[in-house]
């Protein structure tokens, strides 16, 4: 667990530096399913009371951890290192291409 771990926490580091325009901006979905997994991963299952019907913002955060119910937090970190590859990959330029090298590498650790 504990090269996952390592993996994990710098993917958190690249997805809070990725940039809010350009091809690695991440989309509403991606960032929904990034919170989701970083919650499971760092938290568990969701039992909070889900937020009121004016906080939209909150709510779509709220069920994207909710259907997360029952993932270890050792494959919730998988998922969200994965999700970051993915979109890494995708981009395919030289900032993406260093940042993958960085988590492949936080995960040889």
């Amino acid at each position: 667990m504990s090269n996952i771990k390592a993996q994990f926490d710098k993917a958190v580091q690249i997805v809070k530096e990725l940039p809010a325009e350009g091809p690695l901006k991440p989309t509403q979905d991606d960032q929904l399913l990034f919170y989701g997994y970083f919650k499971q991963a760092n938290e568990g299952d969701n039992t909070t009371t889900r937020p009121g019907a004016f906080d939209f913002k909150g709510k779509y955060k709220w069920d994207a951890w909710k259907k997360l119910e029952g993932t270890s937090k050792e494959e919730a970190m998988a998922k969200y290192v994965e999700l970051l590859k993915s979109k890494l990959e995708a981009a395919g330029d030289e900032t993406s291409k260093a940042k993958l090298a960085e988590l492949e590498a936080a995960g040889a650790a």
